[in-house]
């Protein structure tokens, strides 16, 4: 297996002076469009799998999320045109002379999938459009579970540790969506963290849609946002000691009645479009200092797609060293395939260390994590289909 190892001459990045992270939550319409476009590929495994016993050649990472029209009002608005959402890829529908109702599975997965919504409703506010098609002679010729070959050549990019800053992004997002929203109906789930650490100050910037029949006026808008911004720099001090300056829903003018308001929770019911693979990496964060592959994940098929598996593995790698070898301050794994060839045979595998001391007597230990998960790749499919692995 090629794998360089090199010692790279840089400052790790929780000791530079400006860092910026952005997170995108679960309601953005980019990330909608992954879900949407993950849950119709997980259905197609799983169909696949009770069919013939084993998963047949799809991508479906091509979710395109057209926003609605509505008109938000203190104590409830309305949905005046339904989001429009169009799910395309390319999936086996014959197998053995036998049709599959692969659009009837999308899209029951995807309907399925938006019930995560709570304030959504998928029968009036959304229209659902599938045109997901037989995908090519050549990848399905070349596509075989057993053989495991690369479907693509692709590039997966991985780091590790994640620096108090990015932990701060990652989390706050989680905790918004989670706990603050059983105690607050009033935030929605389409929720944007951006932070930008300069030096030791961590200024961060939430947009959080809200939800406007659980606020009857505006002073109950300006008090549940005074209460927000208090929990959440309050939640975001459990991953750092440096200061912390939280600011939410800045777009506010209350001057001239302008307020982050929204029917659904969602930005998507107003004109905001979404796209798989224009949001957050498989580690769930947008990061402006670090290298990153522009594959999409979502919606990739999970075995034999490097675009999904390297971007996957390759975090996993970089966690798994920074773990085990103590004199690594960051490493950064980069994985390069070539279509046609085992994905367990990458063309090189990159690896930069950020280290006073270099790999040294690390290497052989960091080359036998790197051919360990490269070996087991292919289990990574078990955890994909149970949603145990994120994808953004």
């Amino acid at each position: 297996m090629n794998i360089q190892i090199e010692n790279v001459c840089s400052i790790p990045l929780e000791k530079q002076k400006v860092e910026i992270v952005e997170r995108k939550g679960i309601g953005h319409p980019d990330s909608i469009a992954d879900g949407l476009a993950e849950s119709v590929s997980r259905a197609l495994c799983n169909e696949y799998i009770n069919k013939f016993g084993y998963i047949l050649h799809h991508n479906t990472d091509e979710v395109q999320i057209v926003g609605g029209q509505s008109d938000p009002q203190f104590g409830g608005g309305v949905i005046l045109q339904p989001v429009y959402i169009l799910l395309v890829g390319r999936a086996t529908s014959v197998m053995n002379g036998k049709r599959l109702p692969i659009r009837s599975i999308a899209v029951k997965a995807a309907h399925g999938y938006l019930k995560n919504f709570p304030n959504l409703n998928p029968k009036t506010d959304v229209m659902l459009d599938c045109k997901i098609q037989q995908g090519s002679q050549d990848l399905r010729g070349l596509y075989d579970s057993k053989k495991e070959l690369a479907n693509d050549t692709s590039i997966g990019v991985g780091y590790a540790p994640l620096t108090e800053t990015e932990k701060i992004t990652l989390e706050l997002e989680k905790y918004i969506n989670s706990a603050l929203r059983k105690k607050h109906p009033e935030a929605g789930e389409d929720v944007k963290v951006m932070s930008c650490r300069s030096q030791d100050f961590i200024h961060i910037t939430v947009a959080m849609a809200m939800v406007d029949r659980h606020i009857p006026n505006p002073d109950h808008y300006i008090s549940t946002k005074e209460e927000l911004v208090d929990k959440l720099t309050d939640y975001a001090h459990h991953f750092t000691s440096r200061d912390i300056s939280l600011m939410l829903n800045t777009g506010d003018d209350y001057d001239h009645n302008i307020f982050y308001l929204t029917v659904t929770g969602l930005s998507m019911e107003n004109g905001d479009d979404g796209s798989v693979g224009r949001g957050n990496r498989v580690n769930g964060l947008i990061t402006a200092n670090r290298p990153a592959s522009m594959e999409a994940a979502a919606g990739k098929n999970p075995v034999t797609h490097v675009g999904k598996l390297y971007n996957l593995v390759s975090s996993l790698i970089a966690q798994d060293i920074v773990t085990r070898c103590d004199t690594i301050e960051e490493v950064y794994i980069r994985i390069l395939s070539q279509i046609g060839k085992p994905i367990t045979e990458p063309q090189v595998v990159s690896v930069a260390l950020v280290s006073p001391t270099g790999a040294g007597k690390e290497e052989q230990k960091i080359k036998g994590i790197i051919q360990q998960h490269l070996a087991n790749i292919g289990d990574l499919k078990k955890d994909i289909m149970a949603g145990k692995l994120g994808m953004f």
